[in-house]
């Protein structure tokens, strides 16, 4: 981090790498918002760590608003240094999974515009793009776009700079929701060998091709009836015709002489796709990109990506990048330090059983040492997850 651009003067009380390091430790701590960091000012073990002293929260904000006004190639340095952080972790063959979340905002923040907002209706937002690993939670990229724009709006784009990022990695597939789509979006996969999975909007035109359809494979006869057929489509937007999977899916009433469905019960879904499975493997595959909600829900939970810090457009999208690289230390650091079974531990339980815990920090025949509470209940674990 000594290395990233728009260092300070020499002289500087909080170099650059130091100022980052506190926002990165203050996410991870519990800090909702940029005011909460004064609870952390006179934590000794923090200032021990910093040097002597923490930043007053008050300078967060304007060292923020800098960085992100004077330093244009931070964010694409930040990105990289994410890329280093994860490329241990990440496995031969990759899973990309995309998906949009909104983050609303209370203010006059710059960017931000009214658009959809399912949580607050009619309330300015941000529309972060982001990306995700599939097979191991690690977040790849991400992009913070107004609110008025739609899911797939610089997607082709987004997938590009990911790709670079990603190097000479290999994606074997992607996963998207019926957000995303278009020639454009859809050709730049078919142009890469990529395997893509992706939900498409149920249309009136789509549905009357499925009622000709006559021949459905049946492969779940139970409560639940699920049944599957492919066909060749081709929608308005596009250059070409693409095949689609369309899976109908029904429950089962028993009136006690037999099983009954009716034609209005079926739910159907249809996927995209340029893979040659089965309808079931592909609903199947698709269905397990929806971890990537729960992957979402703990970067907002655990580490505030949805509470915006300030009201620069080019400051909030660095903070997001920082909150992000954040939860990508946390999930390298179960992955390195903990035992299996805190793996699967969030942000929040793990503070809870090992971050808050007493301890006095003192120093004994010129060492310094951290003496935990006698009665803490994770003590053991601790000292296994401490590094030698």
């Amino acid at each position: 981090m000594r290395s990233l651009s728009c260092g300070k003067a020499r002289n500087s009380l909080f170099p650059v790498h130091l100022i980052l390091l506190y926002l990165i430790m203050g996410w991870m701590l519990g800090c909702e918002r940029i005011f909460h960091f004064r609870r952390l000012q006179g934590d000794v073990l923090l200032r021990r760590f910093l040097g002597g002293r923490c930043p007053h929260h008050s300078l967060l904000y304007k060292e923020l608003i800098r960085l992100g006004r004077s330093c244009p190639d931070l964010v694409n340095e930040l990105r990289m240094l994410n890329q280093e952080i994860i490329r241990p972790c990440l496995p031969s063959d990759l899973i990309l999974d995309l998906d949009s979340t909104v983050e609303t905002v209370y203010g006059d923040q710059s960017g931000a515009a009214k658009g959809t907002n399912p949580h607050k209706p009619g309330r300015k937002s941000y529309h972060p793009l982001l990306a995700f690993e599939g097979q191991t939670r690690l977040h790849l990229n991400t992009v913070l776009r107004p609110g008025n724009t739609h899911s797939s709006t610089d997607a082709a784009d987004f997938l590009k700079q990911t790709f670079s990022l990603i190097g000479e990695r290999k994606v074997k597939y992607d996963r998207f929701d019926k957000g995303f789509g278009g020639e454009d979006f859809y050709s730049l996969w078919e142009q890469k060998n990529i395997g893509y999975v992706g939900k498409l909007k149920w249309t009136q035109r789509l549905a009357k091709e499925v009622q000709a359809c006559r021949y459905w494979t049946r492969y779940v006869d139970e409560d639940w009836i699920i049944e599957g057929i492919s066909l060749i489509y081709k929608a308005t937007s596009w250059n070409k015709a693409r095949r689609v999977a369309i899976i109908r899916k029904a429950q089962v009433f028993d009136d006690g002489q037999g099983r009954i469905v009716f034609d209005i019960d079926w739910q159907y879904e249809a996927i995209v796709t340029n893979l040659e499975w089965e309808p079931i493997d592909l609903w199947r595959f698709y269905n397990q990109r929806r971890c990537m909600e729960n992957y979402i829900k703990e970067a907002k939970n655990g580490f505030s990506i949805d509470r915006v810090a300030t009201g620069d457009f080019k400051a909030n999208e660095l903070d997001l990048l920082i909150k992000l690289l954040a939860y990508n230390l946390f999930e390298r650091f179960k992955r390195d330090c903990c035992e299996p079974v805190h793996q699967g531990y969030t942000i929040a339980r793990f503070r809870l059983e090992f971050f808050h815990c007493a301890a006095t920090l003192i120093w004994h025949g010129r060492y310094v040492v951290l003496k935990l509470m006698k009665d803490f209940a994770s003590r053991y674990v601790w000292k296994r997850i401490e590094p030698e």
